[in-house]
């Protein structure tokens, strides 16, 4: 499933057209989620009775055997939908993200330039060279003055999550597909030495994260994206294709955890480099990056695309809205606070083209 998401969380009984100056880049948002009747509110100012806490706890004896047998099922579940979509799409002319990947997947495999878990194909792929982008990441100012750093979860970027930890600083990561919960914490003065290598893996922050919930105060400094495809000359990314990060980006600008001027940069081999991402095709909610790290170079993107606003229900399929807990929670609530309906996207394989302006 491609990316279907992300917001408008409240409705004009919250924020009438009158005082549409206090939050005018927020009111004109508007005109980017195909003039609905909703607006997004400036976290900072939304009433208290918008924020909800979703109660997270952990068993006293913690099974990491079973955690990782779960995990590896859901991913195995995962793969073989996306190869089933894939298969389907195949002669669809809008399922032009799938073509690009397959196309770097092959790549990748025919070129032993990827790395465990292999294949690669349906995951952000593991590369060569990775550990060695890692630490070109570790080398931007950036990443060197950054706090908290938000890191998604896959195999190619588990260096990146230990220098994080390793430079005392918070890490952000998102619990694997978000179908266990949301977000979790970990705080490298609470771990020891020893605990911060497994603490990188999806066991370890089972084990020693945080879970949090929309209502939790945190400032993110960076954002780190898994990639398929990157164009250096645009920033425009792919993803594998299930929409995650964009619901993760979406949440955070919810919780006001991050704006427009929160970087966001990648890590990928050089082959993943490509130009022929259309722009014009880029849909709403999807996340360009402005920084590439290859294990030989860094690249300022510069991109002018415009980055989400939040989560866009509109685009949000019932099927994704189905596999994401917190995403129905929110859904509910919010209902159930305005009075009024939610737009749902619609059930189908990819939705369709919104189009999108280049900032000048």
């Amino acid at each position: 499933m491609d990316s279907h998401a992300l917001c408008c969380l409240s409705y004009p009984s919250m924020l009438t057209k009158t005082n549409h100056h206090i939050l005018p880049s927020l009111w004109n948002t508007t005109t980017r989620c195909n003039n609905l009747p909703s607006l997004a509110l400036n976290p900072r100012t939304r009433s208290s009775r918008w924020l909800f806490k979703l109660e997270s706890s952990k068993s006293e004896t913690f099974d990491a055997a079973a955690f990782e047998a779960e995990r590896l099922a859901l991913d195995a579940e995962a793969r073989r939908d996306m190869e089933a979509e894939a298969s389907s799409l195949r002669d669809d002319p809008k399922a032009w993200k799938w073509v690009i990947r397959k196309r770097i997947w092959d790549a990748m495999e025919a070129q032993n330039f990827a790395q465990n878990p292999r294949p690669v194909h349906h995951r952000i792929p593991n590369f060569v060279g990775a550990n060695a982008a890692a630490e070109k990441m570790r080398g931007l100012d950036v990443f060197q003055v950054a706090q908290c750093v938000k890191v998604n979860p896959d195999s190619p970027q588990k260096q990146v999550r230990f220098l994080t930890l390793s430079d005392g600083k918070k890490l952000l990561t998102p619990q694997p597909r978000l179908r266990t919960g949301f977000f979790s914490v970990l705080e490298s003065d609470k771990l020891s030495i020893g605990t911060i290598k497994e603490a990188c893996t999806s066991v370890g922050v089972a084990k020693h994260g945080r879970p949090i919930g929309l209502d939790e105060k945190i400032k993110v400094d960076l954002i780190v994206i898994g990639s398929v495809a990157v164009d250096p000359r645009t920033g425009a990314r792919l993803g594998k294709g299930e929409g995650f990060a964009e619901l993760e980006y979406g949440m955070l600008r919810y919780m006001g955890a991050i704006d427009d001027s929160t970087q966001v940069v990648t890590s990928v081999h050089d082959c993943q480099l490509v130009d022929d991402i259309p722009v014009e095709k880029l849909l709403i909610h999807d996340v360009p990056v402005d920084i590439i790290c290859t294990p030989t170079q860094v690249i300022f993107t510069r991109t002018s695309i415009p980055k989400p606003q939040g989560i866009y229900w509109d685009k949000l399929s019932p099927e994704k809205l189905g596999q994401v807990r917190i995403l129905r929670e929110l859904k509910k609530r919010i209902e159930r606070e305005t009075g009024q309906k939610l737009p749902t996207g619609p059930s189908e394989k990819l939705p369709p083209t919104a189009q999108r302006s280049r900032r000048g």
